[in-house]
């Protein structure tokens, strides 16, 4: 509704008479009179025109008027005195999450606090009909396996979490304990869903790039598919007990939605494993790769005429394939499948060539490769090395080398494998290091480590992006300009992590991210001291200088103990360099710098 200055509530129709210049004929002027705001009330004849009461009294009528009131904070937000020592000792040693010393993520994703009456309440009210839905046994988690070393039996727990998205009018969702924890567990299940994901369409689609299997995932779990898989799963009920979903509009659906969504997989994981989260996607809530609207977009394929691995030759793998399957105890590799799906076998052909006899024991010396194994064969121990070696060869193959005569001859499908396993590595991490932290805090912290500018950043660190294999036409122009290198060596680094998975597992992951690559950045840097060194020979003629003259000191800084000049070929004297005993300013810094 309009202000009152501007609404026309009365119009009067009256003549203006106006003083126009003769010779003119007489104009009659329409006036449209504005509502007035209505006057202040009148004060009593007895009360003064300066009475304080009355000055209060329009000066509260005023207020009223202009800003509403505003929302104090509780009483119980104000002043809370802090919890004194042998309570707060208290609160840690009743508290689930330090109850299990050989689960320690699962320990960390259980709620910071006992659960209450309320939160026992519901679990006896609505936890069988979740657990019907997604086709577990009705009996409580607690019987399951023998001892609280068996994840299965928290499940009740984490499951109850799951459904307890955050809403405005429920108290019992607002509690820290639960919404703490249902943040923590939605923020480890969308890194499990990618992970899952990855892994199936790498082996289902041996010959496919990296952009169409992301179409893929994107189709099955976008956020505007949730709430489609949440009615198929009749799981609506229980996160939206009050309302239609059909009649939703979509910023009050798809929120709540993908937070169940990946909270349940987040808790499925932690109890049962990847097998668990395969069945659950492509059974109980009915998923289908083949399905029209999950296809990529149609573009123009690259010819692939090299061979793949035998397994995926005869037949296109199912969902049940890749969760039964469990590698043989004499296999090379912890994931000989995958890494079969993403080294192809033609990469032999590159054994014993120039990169292979002088970079590869560079890198593997610095990434700290080949690991010690416990092999009863000594040939299985020496092939293992073979494959490690073509990998990482595979792991710095730039797109730009083979991928137009050979499109899988590059670290692509590596870098997507190793993408999605240090998500889920470093959210672990974060998991168990921050134990009374939110979700959605340890989710700007996660994208905060892991940007790409940072992770090329640990690579070149290394010095590894010298072992870079371009092509021959963009090999200069990829070396010399750091925004078409950095993301090329964030590429790499990718691919590294992934390759370590597959050869090794996920605690070789961690290991590269922590111990090597240093991503949280908490191991002391070398502080590198440089002696005095004489300037490049190149600068000279950089420059157009004819001459360096030592033992003069400079016009311009004096103070200096010990300076060189350049002179340029006139004999004028250019801008200082200063080259002192510790340290050489290099010529990039002097340039940027503004010394020459």
């Amino acid at each position: 509704m309009a202000p009152a200055a501007m609404a026309f509530q009365a119009l009067t129709f009256s003549p203006l008479p106006l003083h126009l210049p003769t010779g003119r004929r007489r104009v009659r002027v329409l006036a449209v009179t504005a509502d007035q705001p209505p006057p202040p009330p009148q004060s009593s004849p007895s009360e003064p025109a300066n009475s304080p009461s009355r000055l209060l009294r329009e000066l509260a009528e005023r207020k009223k008027a202009v800003s509403p009131k505003k929302k104090h904070p509780p009483r119980r937000f104000i002043l809370k005195p802090p919890l004194d020592d042998e309570r707060l000792t208290q609160r840690f040693l009743n508290s689930p999450q330090l109850s299990l010393k050989s689960l320690p993520l699962l320990s960390s994703c259980l709620p910071s606090s006992p659960l209450s009456a309320a939160d026992r309440t519901w679990m006896d009210e609505y936890l069988l009909e979740a657990k019907q839905a997604l086709g577990y046994p009705l009996a409580p988690s607690e019987t399951l396996g023998e001892g609280d070393d068996c994840p299965a039996r928290h499940f009740d727990v984490l499951l109850y979490l799951v459904f307890q998205h955050l809403d405005p009018s429920c108290e019992r969702t607002r509690t820290r304990h639960v919404r703490n924890g249902h943040s923590r567990l939605w923020f480890l299940g969308q890194f499990v869903l990618e992970l899952a994901f990855s892994e199936f369409f790498l082996q289902r689609y041996p010959r496919e790039s990296p952009g169409p299997m992301r179409e893929r995932v994107f189709a099955l779990i976008g956020k505007r598919m949730l709430p489609r898989w949440i009615k198929a799963a009749s799981l609506h009920n229980l996160v939206f007990p009050y309302d239609d979903l059909d009649r939703m509009i979509r910023k009050d659906r798809e929120p709540p939605t993908k937070a169940v969504f990946w909270a349940l997989f987040g808790a499925i994981y932690l109890c049962f494993g990847m097998p668990e989260v395969y069945r659950v996607l492509f059974e109980a809530f009915g998923m289908d790769p083949e399905e029209e609207s999950c296809q990529p977009k149609l573009r123009r394929q690259l010819e692939d005429v090299d061979y793949v691995s035998v397994e995926f030759e005869k037949r296109q793998l199912t969902w049940q394939d890749v969760a039964a399957y469990r590698p043989p105890e004499d296999a090379l590799f912890a994931h000989p499948r995958l890494f079969r799906a993403c080294v192809p076998p033609g990469m032999h052909r590159f054994r014993g060539n120039i990169w292979d006899f002088d970079n590869r024991p560079k890198v593997m010396n610095i990434l700290g490769y080949p690991l010690p194994m416990n092999d009863k064969i000594p040939e299985i121990t020496e092939a293992r090395n073979i494959e490690l070696g073509l990998g990482l060869q595979l792991c710095f193959m730039h797109p730009s080398k083979y991928k137009f005569e050979h499109p899988r001859f590059c670290f692509e499908r590596l870098e997507y494998v190793g993408q999605k396993i240090q998500d889920l590595v470093l959210a672990e991490r974060l998991l168990m290091k921050h134990l009374d932290a939110p979700g959605r805090w340890l989710a700007e912290k996660h994208r905060r480590l892991l940007m790409n500018k940072y992770c090329g950043r640990y690579l070149r660190d290394k010095h590894l992006h010298h072992y870079i294999i371009y092509g021959e036409t963009v090999q200069d122009r990829f070396e010399h300009n750091r925004r078409l290198r950095n993301p090329s060596t964030t590429a790499v680094q990718q691919a590294i992590h992934g390759l370590s998975y597959c050869v090794y597992g996920k605690p070789d992951v961690r290991r590269l991210m922590f111990e090597v690559f240093d991503f949280e950045q908490v191991q002391p840097k070398a502080l590198v001291v440089r002696s005095k060194v004489e300037a490049p020979v190149n600068v000279k003629y950089l420059l157009g200088i004819e001459n360096l003259i030592a033992g003069d000191r400079c016009q311009e800084w004096p103070d200096l103990p010990m300076t060189r000049r350049f002179h340029d070929v006139t004999g004028r004297c250019c801008k200082c360099a200063v080259i002192s005993e510790q340290m050489w300013f290099p010529y990039q810094y002097s340039v940027e710098a503004g010394l020459f």
